[in-house]
C-alpha cells in the first residue's frame, strides 16, 4: 500500500502518514520502529526530548531501507533554544540518529516566556543552509507566534505540528497555514484517549458503514482533511490497522459529521503556558 505524499514549501515530498515515537520506551524503540518500518511506514516523527533517538537510529540502520526512501523528523527541545544551543542540539540528534541530515527539524514549543523562538528559528535557517536539515518548521505554534516569525525571519516554516483531533480542530492555525503554504501536522490525532472518541455515534456509524475500526475512520478523516498524521502504537497489529487507510474513503457527509464534533477542547498543554 502506497502512502500519499504532500509537497512541502521547500519542494520536498512528505508522506502524509507517519509513525510517532512519543512516550515509546527507549529500551523498546528499536524493536517498535523496526516493526513500523517492516509494515511499510517510511516517515518517523522523533524528538530530542523523547530520549529515544538512538533506538530510532538503530532501527533505521538495521532496516536496510535506502535513506532517500525515509523521511525523518526530530525537534529542538525548549532547553536548547538559542543560537549556539540549537546548533549543538542538531549535532547531537544527528549523532544519535546516525544520520548526516534530517528531513525536517522543528522547534518543539514556542516557549514565549523565554522569548527565544525567533532567534532559534534563525538558527534553524542556518542549519538548513548547512545541509543538516532539508526543511525546517515549528510545533505547537499559535498564529501570534507564526506572525512574528513572518515579520522577523526570512523562511516560512514548512510545517506546524499541533494538537489536532475532532474535538480540537485548530481552524485559526490551519487557515494561517493554508494561506502561507505551511502544512499542518496533527499530534494526538485520536485525542490521546482523553475523551470517548471511539464511542461517539458520529464515529461508530461511519465505522460500521465501512466495516472499519473507529480509529481508522478518524485517521481517514484527518487524511481527507489534508493533515499529516503519525499515530503511535507499541502493538504491531494496531500499527498495521493504522496503516490501512488508503483503500476506503469517507463521503462528504461522513466527513462533515466528524468535523461537526469540534468543541475547541484541548487535551494537551496550552502553547502559551509551556516554557
Amino acid at each position: 500500500m502506497t502512502v500519499p505524499t504532500l509537497q512541502l514549501n521547500t519542494g520536498h515530498p512528505i508522506p502524509q502518514l507517519g509513525f510517532g515515537v512519543f512516550l515509546v520506551d527507549p529500551a523498546e524503540t528499536e524493536r517498535i520502529v523496526s516493526d513500523a518500518l517492516e509494515l511499510g511506514y517510511r516517515h518517523i516523527d522523533a524528538a530530542a526530548i523523547y530520549r529515544n533517538e538512538e533506538g530510532v537510529g538503530r532501527a533505521i540502520a538495521a532496516s536496510g531501507i535506502p535513506r532517500n526512501e525515509l523521511f525523518i523528523t526530530t525537534k529542538l527541545w525548549n532547553d536548547d533554544q538559542g543560537t549556539q544551543s540549537a546548533h549543538d542540539a542538531i549535532e547531537l540528534s544527528l549523532e544519535k540518529l546516525g544520520l548526516e541530515q534530517v528531513d525536517l527539524y522543528l522547534i518543539h514549543w514556542p516557549t514565549p516566556k523565554r522569548d527565544l523562538y525567533v532567534e532559534s528559528f534563525k538558527a534553524l535557517e542556518q542549519i538548513r543552509a548547512s545541509g543538516k536539515a532539508a526543511s525546517i518548521g515549528v510545533s505547537n505554534f499559535l498564529v501570534e507566534h507564526l506572525e512574528r516569525l513572518e515579520a522577523e525571519t526570512d523562511t516560512v516554516p514548512a510545517v506546524n505540528q499541533i494538537e489536532l483531533h475532532p474535538y480540537h480542530q485548530r481552524p485559526a492555525e490551519k487557515a494561517y497555514g493554508h494561506d502561507h503554504g505551511i502544512l499542518t501536522e496533527a499530534w494526538g490525532p485520536l485525542g490521546q484517549g482523553k475523551y470517548p472518541l471511539f464511542e461517539l455515534p458520529e464515529i461508530t456509524a461511519v465505522a460500521a458503514a465501512h466495516e472499519r475500526s473507529a480509529a481508522q475512520v478518524v485517521l481517514r478523516w484527518h487524511i481527507q482533511q489534508g493533515h499529516i498524521v503519525f499515530p503511535k502504537s507499541n502493538n504491531r497489529a494496531r500499527m498495521q490497522e493504522n496503516f490501512e487507510l488508503f483503500d476506503f474513503e469517507l463521503t462528504d457527509v461522513e466527513q462533515a459529521s466528524i468535523t461537526a464534533l469540534e468543541r475547541g477542547a484541548r487535551v494537551g498543554a496550552d502553547p502559551r503556558e509551556v516554557n
